[in-house]
């Protein structure tokens, strides 16, 4: 067995090498897995794994984790893999790949070559469905979108906090989410827009003083700011394109196109420009002059509540 693990979703590829060896471990023992890191370990040492039989098992798991951070590696892995024992299994690590280098093209033709690329947020919301139930819980479609909207798309991060989320209740709902879990800084930036456009001035400010009161910097809310408002233009510039169109469009996610669609509804353009305008200034003036930034922001939540 000579499988070769990679992509950019590495939690998909990692959680798949857990099970891998779990599955090794339990047949043949914890003395029967060497796992070695390229950039740490030489390339004799390397080539001695692949090469020596295993001891006291009838089989041993070699793990290469980026083992084309050693150049003699890729230019002899042909070879060794030739010369691969036929008691050892191997697993190579190979986070990111050049598909343009003939070791790519090796590795896809000679390996059971295994890309994890990133779940879309049809595909998270299937996936912390899925979880959930093989840990013995539940959480339905939309409490798993909002779950997605308050922290973001990290997959890692998304796994972390649906166990949290289990622990304390098998059954996870929008009260438990919402109770054990801080929203990102983006998300919650979107909630203080959205509650400044609806006219809440009150929400929008303790949304403000919140983020304050974590320790973000106003100049990361105004750059926050500055990338909602492009989406936001993006949106209104599309018409009646349709959230994927504007998404495939833009590069944006759909999810965030989604999102935001309901927030550009209530806009006109011409609102929208003097928004962006507004907070243009107020960046310039605090790079020239001394201001006070909260003061400025408050007032330009306040004054978005009262159009």
């Amino acid at each position: 067995m000579i499988i070769c693990l990679t992509g950019e979703n590495d939690f998909g590829w990692r959680a798949e090498l857990d099970k891998m060896v779990q599955a090794f471990v339990l047949e043949h023992g914890d003395m029967a897995v060497e796992r070695l890191d390229g950039e740490a370990a030489s390339f004799e040492r390397l080539q001695e794994s692949l090469r020596s039989i295993p001891f006291l098992t009838a089989r041993k798991l070699v793990i290469l984790d980026t083992p084309s951070a050693q150049k003699q590696f890729v230019e002899h892995a042909e070879r060794l893999v030739k010369e691969l024992s036929e008691t050892t299994d191997l697993i190579i690590l190979e986070p990111k790949l050049d598909k343009r280098l003939a070791y790519y093209k090796f590795l896809k033709r000679t390996t059971d070559f295994r890309e994890s690329t990133g779940l879309d947020e049809d595909g998270l919301v299937r996936w912390l469905i899925q979880t959930a139930k093989e840990r013995g819980g539940a959480i339905t479609q939309a409490d798993a979108r909002f779950l997605m909207m308050r922290i973001g798309l990290g997959q890692r991060l998304l796994a972390n906090e649906l166990e949290k989320l289990l622990l304390y209740n098998p059954t996870v709902s929008r009260q438990t989410i919402e109770l054990l879990t801080e929203p990102a800084p983006q998300s919650t930036v979107f909630e203080l827009l959205e509650a400044a456009f609806a006219g809440n001035a009150t929400l929008a400010s303790a949304l403000y003083r919140d983020q304050r009161e974590q320790r973000v910097d106003p100049a990361q809310i105004i750059a926050m700011l500055t990338w909602q408002l492009r989406v936001l233009a993006l949106i209104k510039a599309a018409g009646q394109r349709s959230s994927d169109d504007i998404a495939r469009s833009s590069k944006l996610s759909p999810f965030v196109v989604r999102k935001s669609q309901t927030v550009a509804m209530r806009l006109t353009l011409g609102r929208l420009k003097r928004l962006i305008a507004d907070l243009l200034a107020i960046d310039v003036r605090s790079k020239l002059t001394k201001i006070d930034l909260d003061e400025a922001l408050e007032n330009l939540l306040l004054s978005i509540t009262t159009i």
